[in-house]
């Protein structure tokens, strides 16, 4: 059974080293007698020409799996746009880390190719979505794959804010702010911040402070339907900075209520079969290895 026929391709970063996994990765699908299809905005910083070109819009009546080639803020940026519709996404790491984007380059044609050939693993991740209220009216919203975060901007000041959760009263906290994840962003923010890894396909929120003020604060983890309310103080100074996967900015001003809840829209992630979140880990986050254990039993 052959899987996935038109794939269609995405690089957001315009640098050498993308373009380049993209031609290659291009020639390898044609070669495997798949259709292709460039984004509209990745076709413009291609240095070649291509027929098939589409707006993100466009894929859901053409598009059978998204290829996305760059780092991790590349997956979510396209993430967030693909997630109405339905597409499932592989990521080619041309980035740092690469915790989504989990295909080295020099790995194109093997594991692509495994993935067309029906040997993968899929995974559904839910998002998160943020709307912000001044007086009753909107003022901003947005959404997210790993974290929204609250933090003060230029300033190095720290805030006071309220935490709902519910509509129950948690807690009154001084801080540098609020980092609110998904288990896909665990591994992000959060983790800097001393927040717990989460499995992937864990149902649950990380609620996770900024440097706060007082040594009893620490991360919560919520059930994943949680609804949560974070409540600007009046007393603030400052004018808090709301951040969606560090990517999109919400001025905030005292008095503002945040309003952050699961999204209705998940994302479907497509990994080789042999991924899997420890091994993960372990690659990225400098875990030790059996055989470090095997030498220190020795």
């Amino acid at each position: 059974m052959t899987h996935f026929q038109r794939i269609g391709l995405l690089g957001t970063l315009d640098l050498p080293e993308v373009k380049e996994s993209l031609h290659k990765l291009e020639a390898f699908l044609v070669s495997q007698g798949r259709a292709v299809f460039y984004e509209k905005k990745t076709a413009e910083i291609i240095d070649w020409s291509v027929e098939n070109v589409l707006p993100i819009s466009g894929f859901a009546d053409y598009i059978d799996l998204g290829i996305i080639v760059g780092g991790d803020g590349s997956m979510l940026s396209a993430s967030r746009k693909m997630a109405s519709l339905g597409i499932p996404l592989l990521g080619i790491n041309r980035g740092r880390l690469g915790f989504l984007t989990d295909i080295s380059p020099d790995e194109i044609e093997a594991r692509v190719l495994s993935v067309l050939q029906g040997e993968y693993k899929q995974t559904r991740r839910f998002m998160l979505e943020t709307q912000v209220t001044r007086n009753g009216d909107v003022i901003g919203n947005g959404t997210a794959v790993n974290d929204i975060a609250m933090h003060p901007g230029m300033s190095a000041r720290m805030m006071t804010f309220e935490l709902y959760v519910d509509n129950e009263f948690v807690y009154s906290q001084r801080s540098d702010g609020l980092i609110v994840a998904t288990p896909t962003g665990s591994t992000a923010y959060a983790l800097s911040a001393g927040g717990p890894l989460l499995v992937p396909e864990l149902d649950a929120i990380v609620v996770v402070p900024l440097n706060p003020h007082t040594l009893s604060s620490r991360p919560i983890a919520l059930q994943g339907s949680a609804q949560i309310e974070v409540r600007v103080s009046t007393r603030n100074e400052l004018q808090p900075v709301l951040t969606c996967d560090g990517q999109n900015d919400i001025a905030t001003k005292p008095g503002d209520v945040i309003t952050i809840k699961r999204h209705a829209n998940d994302i479907l992630l497509i990994h080789p079969k042999d991924n899997n979140f420890y091994s993960v880990c372990r690659s990225k986050l400098g875990w030790g290895s059996r055989l470090d254990v095997e030498k220190k039993n020795r």
